[in-house]
C-alpha cells in the first residue's frame, strides 16, 4: 500500500473511532457494544493470522505481552466507553492525545529512560495546563455527568500509557498482527464477563446506525487502524508519524460538531489547543527534522 494513502486512512480512522464508540452504545448498552467490537476484530485478526500464516507466537515474552496489552486494553477500553457516554466525542481524541505525554513519565519511572528533558517538561506541563481548563469547564464538556466522564477518559489514557510502557519493557518482537491476536484473546474473556455482569442478556433493539458503528470499530479501529499504524512506523519517519497525533484531535471535535450536533464552547476549543501545543514541545526532535534545514537553524 502506498505510505501516502495508508497515512490517510490511519487518521480517518482515528478521527472518527471516537464518534463511532458513541453511536456504537445506542440501544445495546457500551458494554455489549465494547464486547462486540472486540469479538469482531480478535475474529479477523485470527483469520489474518491464518490466511496469511503469520501464526501466534506462544513462548514466554510473546505470552507476557499478549498479557500486558490485554490487561491495558481491557481497562482502557472499558473506561472509555463508560466515559464516552457523557462527553463531547471530540475529546475522547483530545485526551487520548496526552499518551506519549503520559507514556514519556511513565518510562521515566519504569524503565528509567531520560525521556524528560527541559523541552519535553515544557510540553509536558503545557498539556496540564489544556486539561485543566478543559476540567475546569466540564459542564461545557459533554452531559450533567461530564466531569465523571472526563476522569474516566483520563484513566483510560493513564491505563493505556501504562500497557504502552509495560509492553516495551517485555520487548517482544512478534508480528504486530498477532500481538493484537494475542492481545484480543487475553481481553475478550474480561469483556464477555463485563458484559454478564452489567446486563447478560442480549439487547432487545440495537439501531442499524449502532450496528454498523460496532462493525467499523471491529474491522477498521481494532485491526486495520493498528495494522496500518505499525506500518507507518515501520517505513516513514518518526516525526510523520508523530504528526497523526497533533491531526487527529482537532478532526474529531470537527466531526463530533458536524455529524452529532456537539457544541464545543471556545474555552474547551483552547484546552485541546494548550494540549496539542504541548504535544507538538514534547514531540518537537522528531517533528523537526521533517522541517527544511533553514528553518531549523
Amino acid at each position: 500500500m502506498p505510505l501516502a494513502l495508508a497515512y490517510t486512512i490511519v487518521i480517518l480512522i482515528w478521527s472518527t473511532t471516537p464518534l463511532a464508540i458513541r453511536w456504537s452504545s445506542i440501544g445495546g448498552g457500551f458494554t455489549f457494544a465494547v464486547m462486540a467490537r472486540m469479538l469482531i476484530g480478535l475474529a479477523l485478526s485470527l483469520a489474518l493470522i491464518a490466511v496469511w500464516r503469520i501464526g501466534l507466537p506462544l513462548h514466554a515474552r510473546a505470552r507476557r505481552s499478549y498479557l500486558a496489552g490485554g490487561l491495558g486494553t481491557f481497562g482502557a477500553m472499558l473506561c472509555t466507553y463508560w466515559g464516552a457516554q457523557y462527553i463531547h466525542s471530540g475529546l475522547i481524541s483530545v485526551l487520548f492525545g496526552l499518551t506519549p505525554l503520559m507514556t514519556g513519565v511513565l518510562a521515566t519511572l519504569w524503565l528509567g529512560e531520560k525521556a524528560l528533558q527541559p523541552g519535553k517538561i515544557a510540553g509536558l506541563l503545557l498539556g496540564i495546563a489544556g486539561l485543566a481548563l478543559i476540567f475546569a469547564t466540564g459542564d461545557q464538556a459533554g452531559s450533567g455527568k461530564a466531569l465523571p466522564g472526563l476522569v474516566a477518559l483520563l484513566l483510560a489514557v493513564l491505563i493505556y500509557s501504562a500497557s504502552l510502557v509495560w509492553v516495551k519493557r517485555i520487548g517482544d518482537d512478534s508480528p504486530p498482527l498477532a500481538t493484537t491476536a494475542g492481545t484480543l484473546l487475553v481481553a475478550m474473556p474480561l469483556f464477555a464477563f463485563a458484559w454478564l455482569l452489567a446486563d447478560g442478556a442480549p439487547p432487545a433493539a440495537v439501531p442499524a446506525q449502532a450496528w454498523l458503528a460496532i462493525a467499523y470499530l471491529g474491522v477498521f479501529g481494532s485491526v486495520l487502524g493498528f495494522a496500518l499504524y505499525y506500518y507507518l512506523i515501520k517505513h516513514m519517519e518518526a516525526g510523520k508519524v508523530a504528526l497523526i497525533t497533533l491531526i487527529t484531535p482537532v478532526l474529531a471535535l470537527l466531526m463530533g460538531n458536524m455529524l452529532n450536533n456537539e457544541v464545543i464552547e471556545a474555552r474547551v476549543w483552547l484546552g485541546a489547543a494548550l494540549i496539542s501545543l504541548g504535544l507538538a514541545i514534547h514531540q518537537w526532535r522528531t517533528i523537526a527534522a521533517l522541517l527544511p534545514a533553514r528553518i531549523r537553524g
